[in-house]
C-alpha cells in the first residue's frame, strides 16, 4: 500500500494505493474510490490459446497425413485411416480449433471487457468503464471505450452472487430502482471469496446502501 499527500483546494488529500485500486481521502473521509476490472488478458485464456493451437495442429496434420498417405505424426501413424470421412473429420476440428485459438488471442490483445469502476462520493455518481469491440472506420481500427453512468440516488442495494457446482461464480451486483442488475465484476473470474465479501462490504459502505447476499 502507498499513501501520498496533497493540496486541493485548502483540504489535504491524501491518494492511498490499494489492491487493484486506489481511494482518495480528503480530511480523513473518502472522495473517490477506483478499482481496476480485469478483462480477457487473463492466464487461463492464455492456457486455452495453447491447449487449442496443440489441438488444432495435431488433429489438422493427422487429417493432412490421411489425405496425402504419409505420415506425418512420429508417435503414431494417421496415413492409414479413410480421408473419408475420417480424415476430412479430423481436418475439419483442427481447422476449428486453429481458428477459435486465433479469435481468442485477438480478444487477449485487445484486452476486451477490462476497465475502471469509480466511485465519486462527491459527484454522487458511478462510472463504469469497459474496453468495446474495435470499429473498423477510415480505414483504421478504433478501439471503443463504453462508459456508463449511474446516480447514487438511481441505486437501491449491492447484491453478491455465489453460485457453487460445476461453473461457479461470484460476481457483484449493482441493483437499480428499474430493476436491471450491472454486474461489476467479471462473470468468469474466480476471486477469493474474503477478498470479494471485503470489497462488497467497503462499496456498500460508500454507497450508503444494503449488501444482500445470493449463495446458491
Amino acid at each position: 500500500m502507498q499513501d501520498s499527500e496533497f493540496n486541493v483546494s485548502d483540504k489535504v488529500s491524501k491518494y492511498i494505493k490499494v489492491e487493484d485500486g486506489y481511494v482518495i481521502e480528503q480530511d480523513g473521509k473518502v472522495v473517490l474510490y477506483s478499482e481496476s476490472i480485469s478483462g480477457a488478458s487473463r492466464s487461463s485464456n492464455y492456457i486455452w490459446v495453447v491447449l487449442l493451437f496443440l489441438g488444432g495442429f495435431g488433429f489438422s496434420t493427422a487429417g493432412l497425413s490421411s489425405y496425402f498417405r504419409i505420415n506425418l505424426i512420429p508417435f503414431r501413424d494417421f496415413s492409414g485411416i479413410d480421408f473419408i470421412p475420417q480424415g476430412i473429420l479430423l481436418l475439419f476440428y483442427g481447422t476449428a480449433a486453429f481458428l477459435l485459438s486465433f479469435l481468442i488471442f485477438g480478444l487477449i490483445r485487445l484486452d476486451l471487457g477490462s476497465g475502471k469502476n469509480t466511485f465519486d462520493i462527491n459527484g454522487q455518481v458511478v462510472r463504469l468503464t469497459r474496453r468495446g469491440f474495435p470499429t473498423f472506420t477510415n480505414l483504421k481500427f478504433n478501439q471503443q471505450n463504453i462508459l456508463l453512468v449511474y446516480p447514487f440516488s438511481d441505486i437501491v442495494n449491492l447484491e453478491l452472487d455465489i453460485t457453487d457446482g460445476l461453473n461457479p461464480t461470484r460476481i457483484i451486483f449493482l441493483c437499480l430502482k428499474d430493476g436491471r442488475r450491472i454486474p461489476l465484476t467479471p462473470s468468469n473470474q474466480l476471486n477469493d471469496l474474503l477478498f470479494l465479501e471485503g470489497r462488497a462490504i467497503f462499496i456498500a459502505k460508500l454507497l450508503k446502501v444494503d449488501l444482500k447476499l445470493n449463495n446458491r
